[in-house]
């Protein structure tokens, strides 16, 4: 049995547990199938619950976006109270945010003179105007260093503490902290909404997080866990839009402020968006140009939705075998509702039999209920049904820019090992990098001790590849088949795979020059 338990502060195998069941759910509050949502939610046993609520452009009306946001997080409370929602406060604000009076209680909290006053647009913008900050008239990207952008942060954060939300996604922090020399003001603010937390939060705690690879002060970590978007690169050689993800991800260790310290933090990687299409008219360009434009001319969630129904099948469970593998301190955090802009999908709807456009993608099944869900909850379940098998078994080592063997030397001989080891062939575009690469940093293989070195990859689609070791990084000794050592890039041995999504391991033993090919399909 999992434990969910925590209260003022999270230990660690806690806060691992909420992150292995999280699914994010982008704008939740507004959602048109509620109750069928919520069969979901108990349906797949989910956690975690990212982007529940949250603004980019402010509802018109402030005290209703805060009305629904506590009714969703008590109707998800009503399912399962262990269930933490998450609420974003986003690096953007605009004009109308005027018309929001400010609480007596947030200027009490900042030292400043209780006044009948709305939010100051023109004092959270960025005094200096840097290209890209400042959207017209009536929109930018807020100053930290701002005392006004600072009371607003804190308002948000503690109205939907208030409304029985546990965590908060503060977006891109490294924008709007821009002016912020050293993070001193976003420490205070942060310091501030963990003690506004104390006192008035569920369970007395609020996690947080950003797009941040980690912000580590004296060696003491700011956020409680970090998130990121999923890196992709184009396959050109299949038949559609087949992409893989590149091997990447870093999270910040040290002393996590819940008292806790590791080397690496948990962290969530997740199908990010940015407005569905990344171009209007992809008839305008070649098959080869539209694949590097993003994800093949769309954001994350656009290109994923706009998959068929197996091809969705396919990439959830690649994306789930290959984050628990590449980067074993972070988890997938499944779609569960994520807004697909000018992605929309065109599909037949389940109450009616008519066509639609659906703007959101929704895990759900197609139901009455949910009549245009897109039926992936039987997949998101056998993934979380695997637990952490892929993990334990075949997982790299946690940290992605250490790759080990540093004045590392043999004990019988004394020769000094190789602190690069790249392992290459046909198979490396289908994990993110350039074919055939004997230099890759993407296919570099881990030092794991007693003279050996491992990399695991998931290979997405069945069939034959070849592959060699290349020591030092270069061609003048290879190795693949035996132990005996080649020159230049012909010298390949072969390894086939069976099932698409099979997770395979190699070996190589310096000294003994000794390569091992290992398989996990589940």
């Amino acid at each position: 049995m999992k434990n969910y338990y925590f209260d003022t502060t999270i230990e660690k195998e806690v806060l691992e547990n909420y992150l292995k069941r999280s699914v994010t759910a982008a704008f939740f509050i507004h959602t048109k199938t509620l109750e069928d949502d919520l069969r979901a939610i108990k349906n797949l046993g989910v956690k975690f619950i990212g982007r529940a609520s949250g603004i980019w452009e402010p509802d018109l009306d402030d005290k209703e976006h805060f009305r629904k946001s506590k009714y969703l997080a008590d109707r998800v409370h009503e399912v399962d109270e262990d269930i933490i929602l998450q609420a974003c406060i986003f690096e953007a604000v605009y004009r109308h945010i005027e018309n929001f009076k400010v609480p007596a209680y947030v200027l009490e909290a900042f030292g400043l003179p209780v006044e009948e006053r709305g939010f100051r647009f023109e004092k959270m913008r960025f005094p200096q105007k840097p290209q890209g900050f400042i959207w017209g008239e009536d929109g930018a990207l807020p100053d930290i260093n701002e005392l006004e952008t600072r009371l607003w942060f804190y308002y948000r954060a503690t109205r939907y503490i208030d409304a029985g939300y546990e965590a908060l996604h503060m977006g891109q922090i490294h924008l709007y902290t821009a002016n912020d020399r050293g993070m001193e003001k976003m420490s205070e603010l942060v310091q501030m909404i963990r003690d506004y937390a104390k006192v008035h939060a569920r369970r007395h705690k609020v996690l947080l997080d950003a797009h941040s690879h980690g912000i580590s002060i004296r060696g003491k970590l700011l956020l409680d866990y970090h998130a990121m978007p999923f890196t992709r690169y184009p396959v050109l050689d299949r038949k559609g839009e087949k992409l893989v993800l590149v091997r990447e991800g870093f999270s910040e260790g040290g002393e996590n402020p819940n008292g806790w310290s590791a080397e690496t933090m948990p962290y969530l990687m997740e199908y990010d968006n940015w407005g569905g299409k990344v171009v209007e008219d992809f008839e305008q360009y070649s098959y080869e140009e539209r694949a590097w434009f993003d994800w093949w001319g769309y954001d994350q969630i656009g290109w994923f939705a706009n998959q068929d129904e197996e091809g969705q099948k396919q990439f959830l469970e690649y994306t789930y075998k290959w984050t628990a593998i590449n980067n074993v301190n972070a988890y997938f955090e499944i779609p569960f509702r994520r807004t697909l802009g000018e992605a929309a999908v065109s599909m037949k709807r389940a109450d009616n039999g008519e066509m639609d456009y659906q703007d959101y993608y929704q895990i759900n099944k197609k139901s009455p209920a949910c009549p245009m869900g897109f039926s992936q909850e039987d997949t998101v379940k056998h993934l979380w049904d695997m637990g952490d098998s892929l993990r334990e078994k075949a997982g790299n080592p946690p940290g992605l820019l250490d790759y080990g063997a540093k004045n590392t030397y043999d004990e019988a001989t004394g020769m000094k090992l190789p602190e690069k080891i790249v392992l290459y062939g046909s198979f490396q575009p289908y994990v993110g990098a350039v074919k055939n690469d004997s230099n890759s940093e993407v296919t570099r293989m881990y030092y794991i001790g007693d003279n050996t070195y491992t990399l695991s990859v998931v290979i997405p689609f069945a069939g034959e590849y070849d592959y060699a070791v290349s020591t030092y990084g270069t061609l003048s000794a290879t190795y693949c088949y035996d132990t005996y050592p080649r020159s230049g890039s012909s010298n390949k041995g072969y390894f086939k795979v069976e099932k698409d999504n099979t997770v395979v391991r190699f070996r190589y033993r310096f000294m003994d020059n000794l390569v091992t090919i290992e398989q996990f399909e589940d």
